[in-house]
Formats: structure tokens, sequence, C-alpha cells
């Protein structure tokens, strides 16, 4: 497959995720008095990343994430030639998803923008309130884990053709744990599209949602090649 088809995928993966998952937050969350809440858009997150890895997994290996592909690179299970067409591919789509996601949410009358548009952050822009030291850490070591998951269940030695059910579940509880300390990133193409139209502190705040997952991805990626890869 050309390396345009693949990026292609991701662009459509990631706006995907973003329109699934931070519309679930935007739309659905709160609504009336069947709101889905916390668990509902933890579960919508989960999904879309499950229904993208088997749609697009055998196209372009669904990274639909920037801090994956970096950590795939790390762990050396994809070329360092290909990561820049893939991470612009992935921001472009999280950019295409918010931005619908914008479009849709802004056509009700009552809709304000101020209330988040889910965007990720910290200090007084947290969920619970929980200042940039525990966001950092919150970040880091979720991304850590969800590399671990993608790359054992992806390893030549696990069963083929289920690895987007556990890598689509980890993401749910991730996000189970992780939505009041940040709203949850572990992908900075997820925070990068709502903070765009936010603008204002959610951009300022955009740094720490780039540098976290990618650091947590990068380390799980060399550990693992370098305590479980196979011989």
């Amino acid at each position: 497959m050309s390396l345009g088809k693949r990026a292609t995928a991701e662009f459509l993966g990631t706006l995907w995720l973003v329109l699934g998952g931070c519309g679930s937050a935007v739309l659905a969350a709160v609504f009336q008095n069947v709101g889905i809440g916390l668990l509902g858009v933890s579960l919508a997150f989960g999904l879309t990343l499950l229904t993208m890895a088997f749609a697009i997994g055998p196209i372009s290996g669904c990274h639909i994430n920037p801090a994956v592909t970096f950590g795939l690179v790390a762990g050396k299970r994809f070329p360092a030639s290909e990561l820049l067409p893939y991470v612009i591919a992935q921001v472009l789509g999280g950019v295409a998803g918010a931005g619908i996601l914008y479009v849709i949410a802004t056509s009700h009358p009552d809709y304000k923008l101020s209330t988040g548009f889910a965007t990720n952050g910290y200090g007084e822009h947290s969920p619970g309130g929980y200042g940039l030291g525990a966001a950092l850490i919150c970040e880091i070591v979720m991304t850590f884990f969800f590399l671990l998951v993608i790359l054992g269940t992806t390893a030549k030695r696990a069963p083929a053709g289920f690895a987007g059910i556990p890598i689509g579940l980890a993401l749910t509880l991730i996000h189970l744990v992780s939505i009041p300390v940040t709203n949850t990133s572990v992908n900075p193409a997820r925070s990068t599209g709502p903070a765009i139209f936010l603008g204002g502190w959610a951009l300022s705040q955009l740094w720490l949602f780039w540098v976290a997952p990618i650091v947590g991805a990068v380390v799980a990626g060399v550990v693992y090649r370098g305590v479980f890869a196979e011989e």
C-alpha cells in the first residue's frame, strides 16, 4: 500500500476518533436527563479506536495518534522515514474532526464554546482541579501502558486478528482513570483539534499534551524492545 493511501487512512481514522470521542463529550455527555457521562465518553473513545482498528488496521496499522507512531518507531516496529507524513495526516484529521464537531455544536443556539469543547487541560482547566505535575505524570504513565498494550497485542507471538479489541478496551480504561485529571489526551492529535477551535488557554497548555504522550510512548517502545521483544 502506498504511503499516500496509508496517510489518508490515518487522516480519516483520526477524524473519526475526534468526532466520535470528543463528540460524545460535547454533544451527549450531559444531554438533558439521559447524558452518557464519564463512562459513556470513555466507551465512545474506546469504540472509535476499536472500529478503526478493524477498518484501517490492515491499511495503515491504525496509529491515529502521533504518540503511537513515535512509540512504534522507538520500538523498531515502524520506519522513522514515514513518521512525519503519518503525524501530519493525524493532526490534520484531528483538526478536521474537531471542525465538523464545531459546526454541529455551534449550530445549537444554547451551546457555548467556553464550556471547554472537550479540550485537555491542567490546573484550573483540569476537570478535577489537578495541577501541572499530576497531569504530566498521568499522561506519561497512561500513554506508556497504552503503548505496552499495543506492542504486546500486535507482536508476532500474539493471537492474530484480535489486537483491536484489547487496544480499544485499554483506551476506554485510560479514559475512566484520567478524565478527571486532564480530560484524557494520550494523543496529541486529539488534543490539537479541539484546542485550535477553543484557542486561548487551550493552546497555551497544548504543549503538555504533545510532550507527555510522546515521552510515555517512546519510553514504552524502548522498554518493550529491550525487555520483551522476540528473539
